[in-house]
């Protein structure tokens, strides 16, 4: 295959997402370059991304790039990365909470982490949101297990429990919580909530835009009108947040909050941000909850919360619900995040290499 250039990497479920996992070394420096090549693994741009291993899916066409960190107190760096599926664009302004529930295990069986008896925590830098993420990995006997008892909405069965604790969830992307100064404000005559708590989010009510709130794919994917008016609020959310023309970026990502309905704390329908999440993004729960916490958020009326600090926020969403454990101090404006935590799964699905063509990095030896 002297025209073709192998790349290894191990295929991952995170969470409720899967994709390749590289190791840094693995690709080249050069971004362009990089981007190039990502863009033939996955099949991009192509709807069917038949050329390649994405899966036609949002959720199945995202990409994990893990390395070795100098940092002190850091084992590995994580780069994310969202690779579009019908235009050739790769972003890695936002993070991927399900992709780095895989870091841990592939960070481990790779050799860049040494396993511990028990467990083995691993200590991620998250070179997307510069922030750092504990990830507690089963590792009885010292080996990564995946089999276990625990179950995530959106991923059939039952697989060993990963911790992921976010020790740096406010201002992921601009550094404070509130990156419009507001905790709620009007765009385009509805009312929004601007959150950065992990993932950088325009929040609104589905009611406002005429929706119920447990609407999925087939109601609002299809509706053009919708988002349409969605993506006009989320293009000035994303000016007002300090991130200028959004129109070729991911983030702000978009929430539509209505009350719960099925024991939960509220209702969400989070898009990714041009088609409905068949669950709920890890990083983008967090930011939910923060908004079911915050006093004068949109969220905060129609969220039952809990009682108690720390405090378990239970999202429903298209495939069940998702839980995230607040630890918070203060309230209002002056709400701070201690740490958030929340259970995620992963398993191996395919290990070695990768084809694309060689002319895409003309430096490859």
């Amino acid at each position: 295959m002297i025209d073709q250039l192998a790349i290894p990497c191990l295929i991952m479920r995170g969470g409720t997402s899967r994709g390749p996992y590289f190791h840094a070394a693995d690709l080249p420096g050069d971004v362009a370059t990089r981007d190039r090549i990502l863009l033939a693994v996955m099949g991009s741009p192509d709807l069917r991304q038949i050329d390649g291993i994405g899966g036609a899916d949002t959720l199945t066409s995202k990409v994990a790039i893990v390395s070795k960190s100098t940092r002190p107190g850091v084992d590995v760096e994580y780069l994310f990365a969202q690779v579009d599926i019908g235009r050739p664009i790769v972003d890695t302004s936002p993070s991927c909470g399900n992709m780095l529930a895989g870091v841990g295990p592939f960070a481990i069986e790779t050799g860049l982490v040494a396993a511990g008896p028990g467990t083995t925590t691993v200590v991620i830098f998250d070179v997307n949101t510069e922030s750092r993420i504990e990830a507690v990995v089963q590792t009885p006997n010292g080996r990564v297990i995946y089999d276990g008892d625990a179950a995530i909405d959106g991923v059939p069965g039952t697989a060993a429990p990963i911790v992921l604790n976010f020790l740096d969830a406010v201002g992921a992307k601009t550094g404070v919580m509130l990156p419009t100064g507001q905790v709620s404000e009007m765009i385009d005559g509805v009312e929004v909530s601007c959150l950065d708590v992990c993932m950088p989010m325009v929040m609104m009510r589905a009611a406002d835009l005429g929706l119920s709130g447990i609407e999925g794919r087939k109601e609002i994917d299809t509706n053009t009108a919708l988002l349409a008016r969605i993506e006009a609020i989320r293009l000035q959310a994303g000016v007002r947040m300090g991130f200028g023309d959004v129109s070729d970026m991911v983030i702000p990502k978009v929430g539509l909050l209505s009350p719960p309905r099925d024991g939960g704390c509220i209702t969400s329908r989070y898009l990714t941000p041009h088609r409905l999440h068949a669950a709920h993004a890890v990083t983008g729960a967090v930011c939910v909850a923060t908004a079911c916490l915050l006093e004068g958020s949109i969220a905060y009326p129609m969220a039952k919360r809990p009682a108690g600090n720390p405090c378990t926020i239970w999202i429903e969403h298209p495939s069940g619900q998702a839980d995230v454990r607040m630890e918070i101090a203060g309230g209002g404006e002056s709400l701070a995040v201690a740490r958030a935590g929340v259970v995620r799964t992963a398993r191996p699905i395919m290990q070695g290499s990768v084809f694309v063509p060689r002319r895409l990095d003309p430096l490859a030896a």
